[in-house]
């Protein structure tokens, strides 16, 4: 004989039309094979469904759609800010580069070592290692580090050319900058570390740092 067990820990009701309208709210898994399912019904399902309908007529009105078209509209929306935020990318590392018409920043003889180093305001930390590659690129042996700022913290990047990390380990250099922004670590390869710092304010410190390290 076939039979179920299960395990109520809601209210008994005499029949389900005493339930009413049930509206489905949330389902999440709470173990391997375990999942649970939310649900409001009677009255609470009728203003669930009415607050749902007037969000749904909210952003068809903000989007100017109908409802229908609504998750074309959201996704070519997305598609959009994903294009725009590549044109960013680009627009950043093009600035932080000189444009591709030369080094981003002043380049320096140290102790016979190429260094270019610069602050930036508001990159996105992702960012900063293709900026120092394509600035190692145009410097062809030396020494990159670029340390951006937000709200207050550093974010700091350091790439060694391949000639020069046998001799100077981004990795090391990048934990000297990190210590003199306030922070601890860093890690990353010889030729590309990256690290952070509480303190921002100290980011042309920390660049002084670098060059005195490399000056020895």
């Amino acid at each position: 004989r076939f039979f179920s067990t299960e395990l109520c820990g809601g209210t008994h009701v005499s029949r389900t039309g005493d339930i009413g309208l049930v509206k489905l709210v949330k389902e999440e898994g709470l173990a391997a094979g375990v999942r649970r399912v939310e649900a409001v019904a009677g009255l609470a399902a009728l203003e669930a469904f009415n607050r749902d309908s007037s969000l749904l007529n909210e952003l068809s009105t903000g989007l100017k759609v109908a409802p229908a078209e609504l998750p074309e509209r959201i996704s070519s929306l997305q598609e959009e800010r994903k294009k725009l935020e590549r044109e960013i990318t680009s627009l950043r590392k093009k600035m932080a580069t000189g444009g591709g018409d030369g080094p981003g920043a002043e380049v320096k003889d140290i102790a016979g070592i190429k260094f270019s180093g610069r602050v930036l305001e508001d990159v996105p930390a992702k960012d900063l290692k293709g900026m120092a590659d394509e600035i190692k690129k145009q410097i062809g042996s030396g020494v990159v580090a670029l340390i951006s700022v937000s709200e207050g913290k550093a974010s700091v990047v350091v790439g060694v050319s391949d000639d020069q990390s046998a001799t100077y380990s981004a990795v090391d250099l990048v934990r000297v900058a990190s210590a003199a922004l306030g922070g601890k670590g860093g890690g990353g390869r010889p030729d590309m570390a990256q690290a952070g710092g509480p303190d921002g304010s100290k980011a042309a410190e920390a660049l002084a740092v670098l060059e005195a390290t490399l000056a020895g």
